[in-house]
């Protein structure tokens, strides 16, 4: 059974890194400008990270040629997504799942930097029984 508040305790620092990040910077820039400032801001408070971690999905445990972009993978564990948008779509949250899936990675945060407050919605990833939950613990998307 998956742990929901100790996967929340997980990613906190990184949550309070992200809201460092548009307190700073302010809402409505490129993607690109807040991504630097998570990179500069992870650093800042030594937390590890990896930026633009690209992967190959596998099809019958052969790696593909097809090539994925995550934003950052930190700690090994969270993939956090990075949007400047007016607001996020089924198409932003499907996108960090199949990252989840795809990697087994526990925690997923989609983040957009663009409103007057950041929108940050964390997920929480179950390979055993191969299901998203969101913070409320109640599951979104179940693979089979």
């Amino acid at each position: 059974m998956i742990d929901i508040e100790a996967l929340k305790n997980y990613a906190f620092d990184t949550i309070g890194a992200i809201h460092e990040v548009h307190k700073e910077l302010g809402p409505g820039l490129s993607e690109k400008v807040y991504q630097e400032g998570l990179q500069l801001e992870l650093l800042e408070r030594n937390i590890p990270f990896k930026k633009e971690l690209t992967f190959h999905p596998t099809y019958h445990g052969k790696e593909m040629e097809a090539t994925y972009r995550l934003d950052f993978l930190v700690d090994d564990d969270i993939i956090v997504e990075l949007k400047s948008v007016d607001s996020l779509t089924k198409e932003h949250k499907a996108q960090l799942f199949n990252y989840m899936r795809l990697m087994k990675v526990s925690v997923g945060i989609l983040v957009n930097f663009y409103p007057k407050f950041a929108e940050i919605e964390r997920y929480f990833f179950s390979p055993e029984d191969n299901e998203i939950y969101g913070s409320d613990g109640f599951p979104i998307r179940k693979y089979v």
